[in-house]
């Protein structure tokens, strides 16, 4: 298979993972090697996520209809559009993996939480699955190491709990996922941004996905 960001088969490819599973740098490798348009999640410019770290209860409702908004808005793009688009993060994450996670820990009230599933199914209802979603799995210590190694500010307070918590969903969501294609890689076994030889065997398993998709 050629790079070619008009072909009208693939419009669309997501990565989901836990924070700071590999995302945003697996994002920009596969963009810059497939010569997709690459839309990042919002975090520097977020008005939220930094109150959301300081107050996760007093913010966390206003951060999950963000992130809604903006992935919703970004896929709405990738429809109307004549390109490949991959995306950093997915708009499925926000409401099977964070937003349940924040109201069953007692961070958003259930109203606050109902109120946002509905958004969320009206949304859907109107858009369609990534034609394939590349799943970052990861262990707590690869996480960890990517976060630390980052050293954003606000994710300083994150505690080992909340990782493990979003990592149970994150399995749980994906075992569950038939929407679309999907591809899991172990980013334990892969150092994709610093080790060209890995780097070339995920794009590898990605170039695989995307031919299969044209049988």
């Amino acid at each position: 298979m050629t790079s070619d960001n008009k072909t009208p088969e693939i419009k669309h490819v997501a990565i989901a993972g836990n924070i700071g599973a590999g995302k945003t740098t697996l994002c920009t490798q596969l963009g810059k090697h497939f010569g997709w348009e690459i839309h990042y999640e919002s975090t520097d410019n977020n008005p939220y996520l930094s109150d959301f770290y300081n107050d996760m209860q007093r913010w966390s409702f206003n951060l999950q209809i963000y992130f809604l908004n903006n992935r919703y808005r970004q896929i709405v793009n990738i429809h109307k559009g004549d390109r490949t688009v991959i995306q950093d993060r997915t708009i499925y994450e926000d409401a099977f993996i964070f937003a349940p996670n924040l109201h069953d820990m007692g961070l958003m009230s259930t109203r606050d939480f109902h109120n946002y599933r509905d958004l969320f199914q009206l949304m859907m209802s109107q858009v369609k699955a990534p034609d394939l979603m590349i799943y970052l799995k990861a262990d707590i210590s690869t996480l960890v190491s990517h976060i630390q190694s980052r050293g954003r500010d606000y994710e300083g307070s994150m505690s080992l709990e909340y990782l493990k918590r979003l990592n149970e969903r994150y399995e749980n969501w994906i075992k569950d996922y038939t929407d679309g294609n999907l591809l899991i890689i172990n980013a334990d076994d892969v150092d994709f941004k610093n080790n060209a030889e890995d780097l070339g065997k995920v794009v590898n398993m990605v170039q695989a996905e995307l031919h299969g998709l044209f049988q």
